[in-house]
Formats: C-alpha cells, sequence, structure tokens
C-alpha cells in the first residue's frame, strides 16, 4: 500500500492545523501548502471540494536521506493530504515511505524510512485524537 489513510473527526481547517502541529512535534516542518481547490477553481473555472497538499519535511532525516542517496530528493519531502469527501467527512492520508522508499536499491535508506514511518504513525495518530 503506498499510501496511509485516517477519517478524522474534525472540520477541514481545524484538521489542517492540528496536522500542522503534529508534524511540529514530531520535528516536521511544512515546506509546501497547495489548495488544489483553490488552483482548480482558479485555472481550470472548476468547483471542488476543499483539498490541499502539505509537504513536510523533517530537516535531520532529509540530510541522512540525502547524504545517503544524493538522488532521493525526487521522492521527497513526505506528501499529507486533507480532503474533504463529498459526504462532508475529512481524510488525512501521506505517502508510505516504506513502500516508496522500498523502490531505492541503497541498504541505508530502509532503516531511515522506519524511523520515518514511525514518526508520520505519530502524527496519524494526534490529528485522530
Amino acid at each position: 500500500m503506498y499510501g496511509v489513510s485516517t477519517k478524522v473527526s474534525t472540520g477541514f481547517d481545524e484538521t489542517i492545523d492540528r496536522l500542522t502541529e503534529a508534524l511540529k512535534a514530531e520535528g516536521f516542518g511544512v515546506l509546501s501548502d497547495i489548495d488544489v481547490a483553490a488552483t482548480l477553481k482558479t485555472k481550470l473555472g472548476v468547483d471542488h471540494r476543499p483539498y490541499r497538499i502539505l509537504g513536510a519535511c523533517n530537516p535531520e532525516f532529509a540530510q541522512k536521506a540525502i547524504s545517503a542517496e544524493p538522488d532521493i530528493g525526487v521522492l521527497l519531502p513526505c506528501n499529507f493530504v486533507v480532503r474533504e469527501d463529498d459526504d462532508g467527512d475529512v481524510r488525512v492520508l501521506f505517502m508510505n515511505p516504506l513502500a516508496v522508499l522500498d523502490l531505492v536499491e541503497n541498504p541505508q535508506v530502509p532503516g531511515l524510512a522506519a524511523m520515518v514511518r514511525e514518526k508520520l504513525d505519530h502524527v496519524m495518530e494526534a490529528v485522530q485524537d
């Protein structure tokens, strides 16, 4: 499975705030915030349910990963999606680093991926509370 998903009980904007704080607590910062719904509206005139992609980075892990595998930047940052379903439910998703980084043929990378996955699991637990 390339992604991990959970439904949350909070509204869209509150979920973005909670996610940002949970990432910070695990040593991640948000490098990018793409408002997909706003972009679709502006560029195509299409209305879409709220949908944002937050690009998160933990500098310590990023440095280790890039040092071990210089081209790994094509798989960074860790993207989180917050989206609202048609029924109004809000979901949070992230890319499973174990699945994606398994593509990298470097023995140093799986251990890093496992550590990142553990931190991302903590983030998901925090947004569910």
